[in-house]
């Protein structure tokens, strides 16, 4: 951590000084530092404790469909969609209410100009991850039971007639 703290402060430093001034301030930094720990705090510290737990839970998840049969397909599809949803929010799986779900969804249909019948996809693989940490009492409450069915225009074919049928029927050699 110390050294990638310092690699940071001479990035930040690099436009402002020469190569001998760049070199004076990595051992200056080198000696400073010497006998010090470093550890993150505040609010990084705790949104990568976050995002830790939020991709262990992913894979205890992923796991938890391996074993229930799903196609590594399948698999690959719900996992390749949680980490999307868990990149963009930034929080726990935890803090994650209805609102940063419905933002989600509305930004990737703008985003992707996805198709009612992907979001509504989405919205079942996010419902069977919250679900499944609310079965294993990760959460209390999932907060996908409040966003609903995404209704999609369906296409109502129409009933062979029994003419059809008949011709059908003449029609086969076999």
């Amino acid at each position: 951590m110390k050294e990638k703290l310092m690699k940071e402060i001479q990035q930040k430093m690099n436009t402002y000084l020469n190569e001998r001034q760049r070199e004076q301030l990595t051992s200056v930094l080198h000696s400073c530092f010497q006998g010090y720990s470093v550890t993150l705090s505040g609010k990084k510290q705790q949104a990568d404790e976050a995002m830790a737990e939020n991709f262990r839970l992913l894979e205890q998840f992923i796991a938890a469909k391996r074993i229930e049969g799903c196609s590594e397909k399948t698999i690959h599809y719900y996992d390749e969609t949680i980490k999307d949803l868990l990149g963009k929010t930034e929080k726990s799986v935890r803090e994650v209410i209805t609102e940063d779900l419905r933002s989600y969804l509305t930004a990737y249909q703008a985003e992707r100009s996805a198709s009612k019948v992907t979001i509504d996809n989405i919205r079942r693989i996010l419902s069977s991850f919250f679900s499944w940490l609310e079965d294993e009492d990760y959460i209390v409450k999932s907060p996908v039971r409040r966003i609903h069915k995404i209704k999609t225009a369906k296409i109502i074919k129409e009933a062979f007639s029994d003419e059809s049928i008949e011709i059908l029927r003449d029609t086969c050699t076999e």
